[in-house]
């Protein structure tokens, strides 16, 4: 980065976070900090649902979702227009007419307080776990850049985030998400062109494509039904439309978005809206990703994109032997790529066909090649993170955009960061003052929000600690939805309940809900929990067949026990009780 990059990202950061704090100055009302005070239109509900959403790890991990598996992930949003229309019609009306402030609140009304205080709960665990793993996505890019100690940048990064919302409350985040958004949506159109112009001048969108179709980059839609792939159609379908329900429907830091409207119509029309946008969005963007991989079939990839890492082993004799072997099998990559530009371009499949087993081959050999180099840096150092998959759209904007988009698509990653950590510690903020220290009933105004700041920066600080540990996971984008997975649909289950079988009580979904959660997690943990039953083949054997479950069907697995289970339940209650009268 030179000085006209960091002009940009500061001048963008600093432009927004002023903005918001000067809209927002003297909102110190409760409906202000929790709700905006109703004032949002339909777009910028609908703007301000999709930054929520788009955190930085969308921009960060997207791409190399798609660079090393592919357009299918996109099939994980199938389920989200129906999800849009089914809570405008059976969810949103229910919010507006009670006047929430939380999504929990009604399920006191309808239940009990334990019930909400489970709901509750699930949401704080769930969301603040995934507080931090945004907190830690742009964070990874200015130790990255500026070869900072990891958690020290984790820790500015999320300060940062902390001071603007704890100013403005939900009505900073509404204010700031419409042009954060926006800056997000300019900036990954720029960078779409701009991999596209990158590409050499024989290569045109069309033979970029063919290339990647013939490498498996463009598989967008699998019919096939298989419960173990995390990515088809059904699963999508199915599983996305139930984590969507909840996420959309359930989760505070996206209700508060959209119970902040000027009307019923206004948030309707931004949920619509977000339904509308988002598979493009995503579509969008996993193409640049796989622009990406094609670039850099042309162009020499590193050996690990996290160069950082690899920087300080440039002497170590066998990075060293590992790089000219990876250098050779790209030399012969290079002659393959160029023969089937050629075949594609003449229509001989005889030989498109040869030369895509030749570079398939030659692709196995390189993956296998940087598995060796993850192994020896491992070995080398066990605390060094291998996992490079989100900083393979990083190195190549990075290392081959114009100075000046630098700084606006680094602005981009920062600003995806902003939008929905800012919503998240908002919302745990929200739902511990409301529902679990059930402040509102207790204090005045003035004190409920003054709190309410301080529970803002606690939990940003909790999510600052959370995002440390965030190294954990393989891929950003997929952990970010398994951790929603494990929770949302037990929760989903519960408003369910709430609002369409009035037959069920509070105890009853309520010991429905402790099943159904511990059920998912048990599916969840299943595969390490095998490794330890050798002595018993027949626990181990169904223990490592509940672990073959994708993570998207936790969404119905929860949700179904919830119901299912509830009913139980209940009508074993109403049996029970006249037996008891009668004896």
């Amino acid at each position: 980065m030179n000085g006209l990059d960091w002009l940009v990202l500061l001048a963008t950061l600093g432009f927004i976070a002023a903005y918001g704090v000067w809209k927002t100055r003297g909102k110190n009302a409760d409906a202000d900090y929790f709700k905006g005070d109703k004032r949002v239109p339909w777009w910028a509900i609908g703007l301000s649902v999709m930054a929520t959403q788009a955190s930085a790890i969308t921009f960060l991990s997207t791409p190399g979702q798609a660079f090393e598996d592919g357009m299918r992930f996109v099939q994980f949003y199938f389920g989200l227009p129906l999800a849009m229309i089914i809570l405008c019609v059976g969810f949103l009306p229910r919010y507006m007419k009670l006047n929430v402030y939380t999504a929990y609140e009604f399920l006191e009304q309808r239940f009990d307080v334990k019930t909400r205080y489970l709901a509750a709960v699930l949401f704080l665990i769930q969301r603040g776990l995934a507080a931090g793993i945004t907190i830690y996505a742009p964070a990874i890019i200015l130790s990255s850049v500026l070869n900072w100690d990891l958690n020290l940048t984790i820790a500015l990064t999320g300060l940062l985030v902390i001071a603007y919302t704890v100013g403005g409350g939900s009505a900073a985040v509404n204010q700031t998400q419409k042009q954060q958004m926006i800056v997000i949506l300019v900036g990954m159109a720029i960078a779409f062109t701009t991999v596209l112009w990158a590409l050499p001048s024989e290569v045109d969108f069309g033979t970029s494509m063919a290339i990647a179709g013939k490498m498996n980059r463009l598989n967008v839609v699998d019919f096939s039904f298989n419960l173990n792939d995390r990515y088809n159609f059904w699963s999508g379908i199915t599983g996305g439309l139930f984590l969507a329900l909840s996420y959309f429907g359930t989760d505070q830091s996206q209700v508060a978005r959209y119970i902040s409207g000027t009307s019923l119509t206004e948030s309707r029309l931004g949920l619509l809206f977000n339904g509308m946008v988002k598979i493009p969005m995503q579509f969008g963007i996993l193409l640049t990703g796989v622009l990406v991989y094609v670039f850099f079939l042309f162009n020499p990839a590193p050996i690990f994109f996290n160069e950082s890492v690899v920087d300080k082993h440039r002497s170590d004799p066998t990075i060293q032997a590992q790089q000219k072997n990876y250098d050779v099998i790209h030399e012969k990559r290079q002659i393959a790529l160029n023969r089937l530009t050629t075949a594609i371009k003449n229509e001989d499949q005889k030989l498109i066909d040869g030369q895509t087993h030749a570079l398939k081959t030659l692709e196995k050999q390189e993956e296998q090649l940087r598995e060796d180099v993850k192994a020896h840096l491992k070995k080398t150092d066990p605390k060094t993170e291998t996992k490079d998959t989100d900083y393979v759209f990083l190195h190549f904007v990075l290392n081959f955009m114009p100075h000046g988009l630098i700084g606006l698509l680094l602005a981009v990653i920062f600003c995806a960061a902003m939008s929905s950590t800012s919503s998240e510690i908002n919302a745990l903020a929200s739902t511990t003052a409301i529902d679990i220290f059930r402040w509102r009933s207790k204090l005045s105004s003035e004190q409920l929000v003054s709190r309410s700041k301080i529970l803002t920066a606690l939990w940003g600080l909790a999510a600052i600690g959370f995002a440390v540990g965030s190294s954990l996971f393989d891929n950003l984008i997929e952990a970010v939805n398994i951790l929603g997975s494990l929770f949302y649909g037990t929760v989903l289950g519960i408003f369910l309940v709430a609002f369409y079988v009035k037959k069920i009580k509070g105890s009853a979904v309520f010991m429905a809900a402790l099943i159904a959660e511990c059920t998912v997690l048990l599916c969840f943990v299943a595969p390490n929990l095998a490794r330890h039953m050798s002595a018993l083949p027949g626990i181990q054997h169904a223990l490592m067949e509940m672990g073959k479950v994708s993570f998207l069907w936790y969404n119905v697995l929860g949700c179904a026990l919830v119901v299912a289970l509830g009913w139980l339940f209940q009508s074993v209650h109403h049996t029970v009780k006249p037996a008891a009268r009668n004896a």
